[in-house]
């Protein structure tokens, strides 16, 4: 890009100034010309103490130090800080030795003026790019002579501006959107703090009662009277194995009721085949095999019938072969209720201070198995308050199971107190997680909390790149192998660019763009890790535009997004071209 493509007119309130005004020397610009007012002589604009004629404006020969009086000619053109000191018979200490003007300028009526870099005057070539009026060829130099293209090339660049102002407005309302977006989901993590916040009160509060009620059971079973060695009294022992005898007999009885009924059938089924026989025999037939078998039968048939039960024997035997739980018979689960459940008496102590605590202990229990029901558990009760009072005062000793196992009152209240704790702890973390997203740079209005997590990728040739919003950057092979991280998002930065933009409008422009640090990416083979620097622009969607590695593993992005838009147009790159004076 030429080096003065960035120095632009004010704009169009100065035309109308420009209208009243004297006609400008060639080459003047209109924010130049109050320094161009007087008619006999000229002040050079950076040394106003060297003055000259009138007529030394645009005479091909530079006599200001600063060239301010060849705004229309190359003749300054070479002018910089190592030049030698200007033919003028004015000695000047503090010289200004460099241009004061920005170039040569072009009116480009019809069009959008501009400034040419003096070199390029009268050269001979025909920059319409920057002088479509052709003016910078005034002198005609080789018979070269510049027609007057403004008029189209101002249709077709007002053409092209129409359509980047529609979409840069559609960029801008899509920030718009991005903006709000990303205040609705600030709310709600700051709603979500809130309910955490609260959450965790009502989860300290549940795990305090939780230890409150641990502490309260391991209290209550240090307190409890263990009779023995073994969790289970002799009477649960032996109603568990008389239990699963009758369920054995059960079972028995029920399977040879089944094999009775069904040899019952097959003799019924046999009487009637041999009396079909008897009654259909030719008794003059003579074969004695066949005598002799009716015979048998006729002797069998009159022997006294043996007693085949009844329908009142068979109900019998269904009741009995129904389940206690279902008869009602026996109610196993009081016979069978763990000793942990209850507290009976010790047999055993070993310190002799204790001895006779516990034996009275041992008849007191020994009187409640006489006591009606409700009267058993108010002293069972009073007992068990006692005997805590005497073990938390250090008069008894706590007693224990002899396999000195937890009880299934500590387990579950244990459990119920890690469940608490690991509720209070999970958000507790939440909690911390949604803080620190708060703390997070989201860039300008908190916009790319709207996008955060969004990917958008670009084709290649042999890869695939994906850019995923202040996550991470990947390359992604087309054929085989795995993806290759370029980087983690770090932070915001910005730098400044000085790019053309091409037709599409698909380009970074000048001045400063916003930028995205991606870093610490897969290691590099024989070199760094991956980083990715994604320079962003403004766009009506996003869109990866251009990708170069610029050193080994070190690459750049160039982005477009709405999420960089203004209302003052930063950013856009078609921002940095607007110049007009029509």
């Amino acid at each position: 890009m030429r080096p003065f493509d960035h120095l632009l007119l004010l704009s169009t309130t100065l035309c109308s100034v420009v209208g009243t005004e004297a006609p400008r020397p060639r080459g003047v610009g209109p924010e130049f010309s109050k320094f161009y007012k007087a008619t006999d002589s000229f002040k050079c604009i950076s040394n106003p103490s060297v003055v000259l004629d009138i007529a030394q404006l645009n005479d091909d020969f530079c006599d200001c130090p600063d060239g301010s009086d060849e705004p229309g000619t190359s003749a300054c053109s070479y002018l910089s800080d190592l030049s030698p000191t200007t033919p003028s018979d004015v000695s000047i200490n503090d010289s200004v030795k460099t241009l004061a003007l920005p170039g040569f300028y072009c009116k480009n009526k019809g069009h959008q003026p501009s400034y040419l870099p003096f070199l390029s005057v009268n050269d001979g070539v025909c920059d319409y790019d920057l002088c479509c009026d052709g003016s910078d060829e005034w002198a005609k130099v080789g018979g070269i002579s510049c027609e007057n293209r403004c008029k189209e090339l101002g249709k077709e660049w007002r053409k092209n501006e129409e359509t980047r102002q529609k979409t840069l407005g559609a960029a801008q309302k899509k920030r718009k959107e991005l903006v709000a977006d990303a205040a609705r989901r600030r709310k709600e993590v700051e709603d979500r703090i809130q309910s955490l916040k609260t959450q965790i009160e009502g989860a300290e509060i549940k795990v305090k009662d939780a230890q409150a009620t641990m502490l309260d059971v391991e209290r209550q079973e240090r307190g409890k009277v263990i009779k023995g060695p073994s969790k289970a009294s002799k009477t649960g022992v032996l109603a568990g194995l008389a239990k699963e005898r009758i369920e054995e007999l059960r079972t028995s009885l029920a399977d040879v009721r089944s094999q009775r009924d069904s040899a019952k059938s097959r003799l019924v089924e046999l009487e009637k085949i041999l009396s079909t026989f008897k009654e259909e025999y030719n008794p003059n037939f003579n074969d004695e095999g066949v005598k002799r078998a009716v015979r048998s039968w006729e002797e069998f048939a009159a022997r006294e019938k043996p007693w085949e039960g009844d329908d009142a024997h068979d109900r019998d035997l269904d009741e009995i072969s129904k389940p206690d739980s279902e008869s009602g018979a026996i109610n196993w689960d009081e016979w069978e209720k763990p000793e942990e459940d209850t507290d009976v008496d010790v047999r055993e102590c070993t310190a002799d201070s204790l001895h006779l605590s516990h034996k009275l202990t041992f008849s007191v229990y020994k009187i409640e198995e006489y006591l009606p029901g409700p009267v058993r558990d108010w002293v069972d009760k009073r007992l068990r308050d006692l005997r805590l009072l005497l073990i938390d005062n250090g008069i008894l000793a706590p007693t224990r199971d002899s396999s000195d196992s937890e009880s299934k009152a500590v387990t579950d209240a244990r459990s119920s107190l890690q469940a608490a704790e690991d509720g209070l702890n999970d958000n507790k973390k939440e909690l911390t997680r949604h803080e620190d997203d708060l703390k997070k740079d989201y860039g300008l209005d908190d916009v790319f909390r709207a996008l955060k997590g969004q990917c958008v990728s670009k084709d290649s040739g042999e890869y695939t790149y994906e850019l995923c919003w202040m996550e991470q950057t990947k390359q992604k092979p087309k054929k085989r192998g795995g993806d290759t991280g370029m980087g983690n998002f770090v932070r915001f930065d910005t730098i400044a660019v000085d790019d053309e933009v091409p037709a599409d409008g698909k380009g970074l422009g000048s001045g400063q763009r916003v930028v995205l640090r991606y870093e610490n990416g897969q290691h590099c083979w024989n070199g760094p890790n991956r980083s990715t620097l994604v320079v962003l622009a403004c766009a009506e969607s996003d869109e990866i535009w251009k990708i170069t590695e610029e050193e080994k593993c070190v690459y750049r992005m160039e982005v477009g997004t709405p999420a960089v838009c203004s209302s003052s147009t930063a950013g856009n790159p078609a921002s940095n071209q607007v110049k007009d004076e029509l």
